[in-house]
């Protein structure tokens, strides 16, 4: 990678670390707080909400492309830091430690989607190769405070918030030092309220966006569940002795592999079938994912768990690439933050039905439902199929 690009990379993962941070001491928290299981879906919905907020905001008052992206960035970063610390206040309640975790996602909006805002500035040829290994650093970025915990069990779970805020702050600091506006950004020195609509006015940015919010039905709700499903697979298997975090960074950091290789391979094909291609693998491993939750062999089901974590995460490259290059460039970064805004409402949307579903229907069925967001986002692909997709990320 270029040293650019690399620092880029660091960053994002280092400051998205800040993600998971709740979910990974969740047994933690529940015995802290006295509250019931149900709570994940509760403290993974605030982050998401929060960043939904904060995409929203973001793109309505046009922030990264008014202001430089690398300070919004930074500045992002250290405030998502200082609210990610109060998961360690000893006196908190559920309440407040959910408005922490929203204000924490609130900053998150000026991480991730300005992150690709940042790398699509430098990098207008081969952008599909630069965020294959930009979204790839979120992946691990998300799990690795799964690993944290892993290697810390017998130390206090709030290392975990220390250990991520500190990660923050040194992300931050890099892209402020390191990272100037790129080249090729068009900067806009007007504050228009609805320019964040202006890409949906394009019908092949209006049909990338689609696919994307498909794939993002069924992403962080499969992040989400993973140590639950692991946890039930343990309870059903009293025998087996998991390292339930350790597998848990394993599967989610295994599709930081996918985003890498699904952007260099956009490279060489064509990256519209590959898009499809993963999206329906994601697809079909939730239809299946009753058969291989229930068998008896943990190799079996860590295999599947392993391919699902691939292509779960495959396509997302592809359709921030795809949304990038199709956005307006006066307001590239603006309309990249409101289809993450978009797409993150509908993993909220997506974590508490599954939530409220899991009360209703066998758990072992419940992961079918993830389904929904590929089947609509592929029909929608199969029928307005973009033009230009082969061009935009040659």
């Amino acid at each position: 990678m270029k040293p650019i690009l690399t620092i880029i990379v660091l960053s994002q993962f280092l400051c998205t670390s800040l993600w998971f941070a709740g979910n990974a001491i969740m047994p933690d928290l529940i015995r802290h707080l006295q509250v019931n299981e149900g709570f994940l879906a509760n403290i993974t919905s605030a982050i998401q909400f929060g960043f939904i907020i904060g995409t929203l905001s973001y793109s309505i008052f046009t922030i990264s492309d008014r202001f430089s992206p690398s300070k919004v960035f930074a500045v992002s970063a250290f405030l998502a830091a200082i609210f990610n610390l109060g998961i360690n206040i000893d006196t908190i309640s559920p309440n407040i430690l959910l408005v922490l975790r929203f204000l924490t996602g609130f900053f998150l909006a000026g991480i991730y989607p300005i992150g690709i805002k940042i790398a699509s500035d430098y990098y207008e040829k081969g952008l599909g190769k630069s965020l294959g290994f930009l979204v790839g650093a979120l992946v691990l970025g998300t799990a690795f405070p799964h690993l944290i915990k892993s290697i810390t069990t017998n130390l206090p779970w709030k290392l975990i918030a220390y250990a991520t805020s500190l990660f923050s702050v040194l992300g931050g600091l890099l892209i402020l030092n390191f990272v100037p506006d790129g080249p090729y950004r068009t900067a806009s020195s007007k504050l228009n309220y609805k320019a964040f609509l202006s890409g949906f006015k394009n019908e092949e940015f209006r049909t990338v966006a689609f696919g994307y919010f498909g794939h993002m039905w069924e992403l962080y709700t499969f992040w989400a569940f993973v140590p639950v499903m692991l946890a039930k697979y343990q309870l059903q298997h009293q025998n087996l002795n998991l390292n339930l975090p350790l597998l848990s960074f394993t599967i989610i950091a295994f599709g930081s592999l996918a985003c890498v290789f699904s952007g260099i391979y956009s490279q060489k094909t064509s990256p519209y079938k590959l898009a499809n291609i993963m999206l329906l693998s994601s697809c079909i491993c939730c239809v299946i994912s009753p058969l291989l939750l229930s068998n008896d062999s943990i190799y079996l089901l860590m295999c599947f768990l392993l391919f699902w974590g691939f292509v779960v995460i495959a396509d997302s490259p592809l359709f921030s690439t795809l949304v990038a290059q199709n956005a307006p460039k006066e307001t590239k970064g603006t309309s990249i933050t409101i289809v993450n805004c978009i797409g993150f409402f509908i993993t909220i949307v997506s974590i508490q039905f599954i939530q409220y579903s899991s009360k209703i229907i066998n758990s072992d069925y419940i992961y079918m439902l993830l389904a929904i967001g590929p089947i609509i986002g592929l029909l929608n692909l199969f029928i307005h199929r973009p033009q230009k997709t082969e061009e935009l990320l040659k």
